[in-house]
C-alpha cells in the first residue's frame, strides 16, 4: 500500500474580480483531477514550470489547501475527512519545507522558537532538546537556538527551515521548490542533505521543483504536471531517457545539467 494516494484531487481558485470588485469573474483549474501515489522511502520528483499546479498539489496532500473533489490518503487513512485529534496526528507525520528561506521564517521568533514551534502546536517532548537534535541533523550547532534568522545565509535558513520541519520526526515531507531561491553551489549542499536526512530518518519526499536536473538527481521516479494535469509520470530513467509527452521532452532540453558535490 502507498503511503500517500490522491485520487481525482481537483482545486479551483478565483482568477480575478469584477470591475466593481464585487465577484470574482472566473475560476482557474489550477489542479484537474490529479491522481498519483507515494511509496514510502521514496522521493517522488514532481516537476513543471510556475503555474502549473505543483506547489498547489504539494498543499492539497498536506490539506494546507482544502481541495474542491478527490481524496487523499495517507498510510491508509482519509486525510481530508480526518478531524480534531485524528488530524493532529496525521499532520505530525506529514510536514513542509518551503521554497523562500527568508519570507518562511519569522524574523521576530529565535531560532529556537522557529524550530520548536511545531512542537509547541503538537506537543511531544523536551523543546529546547529536540530543537537542538534537529538543527545538529541539519549541520547546525546549539549556539543557533537564541539567534534570529537575519544572522544566518541564505542556506543557513533554509537548513533551518528544514530543522523546523524534522523536529516532529515525520515520515512524508513535501520540499516545495528548497532550493530555488538558493545558489548553485549552496542548493547542491541542501539537496546533499536532503538525502543524507532521508536516509538517516526513513523520510519519504515529494520533491517539488521546476528544475528537471535537480529532480533527474534525486528522485527514484517523476510526475510531471502542465496546466493543473498530470501529464506524465514514470521512473526517472523512464521519464529522462524516453520522455512520452512533448512537454516532458521541452522539459528535458531546455536546462542543463546539474553538477552537485558529493560533500
Amino acid at each position: 500500500m502507498p503511503l500517500v494516494e490522491t485520487r481525482g484531487l481537483t482545486k479551483r481558485f478565483d482568477s480575478g474580480q469584477s470591475g466593481l470588485g464585487l465577484r470574482a469573474t472566473s475560476q482557474v483549474l489550477a489542479v484537474d483531477d490529479v491522481s498519483l501515489s507515494i511509496e514510502a522511502g521514496e522521493t517522488l520528483g514532481l516537476v513543471g514550470e510556475s503555474g502549473s499546479g505543483k506547489s498547489t498539489l504539494g498543499r492539497l496532500l498536506l490539506r494546507l489547501v482544502e481541495p474542491d473533489a478527490g481524496a487523499v490518503s495517507f498510510d491508509g487513512h482519509d486525510v481530508l475527512s480526518a478531524r480534531g485529534s485524528e488530524l493532529r496526528r496525521l499532520r505530525r507525520d506529514m510536514q513542509i519545507i518551503f521554497q523562500d528561506p527568508v519570507g518562511s521564517l519569522d524574523p521576530r521568533m529565535t531560532v529556537e522558537q522557529i524550530v520548536g514551534e511545531p512542537m509547541a502546536i503538537h506537543g511531544g517532548g523536551n523543546r529546547r532538546q529536540r530543537a537542538t537534535e534537529a538543527l545538529r541533523a541539519v549541520g547546525l550547532d546549539a549556539s543557533a537556538l537564541k539567534r534570529y534568522p537575519h544572522e544566518f545565509s541564505g542556506g543557513q535558513r533554509q537548513r533551518i527551515g528544514i530543522a523546523r520541519a524534522l523536529v516532529l520526526r515525520p515520515r512524508f515531507i513535501v520540499a516545495d521548490e528548497p532550493v530555488s531561491a538558493l545558489d548553485v553551489s549552496v542548493g547542491s549542499q541542501i539537496v546533499n542533505l536532503l538525502q543524507r536526512l532521508q536516509r538517516e530518518f526513513a523520510l519519504t519526499y515529494l520533491f517539488i521543483s521546476h528544475s528537471m536536473p535537480i529532480v533527474r538527481y534525486l528522485a527514484d521516479r517523476i510526475a510531471v504536471m502542465q496546466g493543473g494535469k498530470l501529464v506524465e509520470m514514470g521512473t526517472t530513467e523512464q521519464i529522462t531517457t524516453a520522455p512520452q509527452h512533448a512537454y516532458t521532452r521541452t522539459l528535458l532540453e531546455a536546462t542543463p545539467e546539474m553538477e552537485v558535490s558529493s560533500r
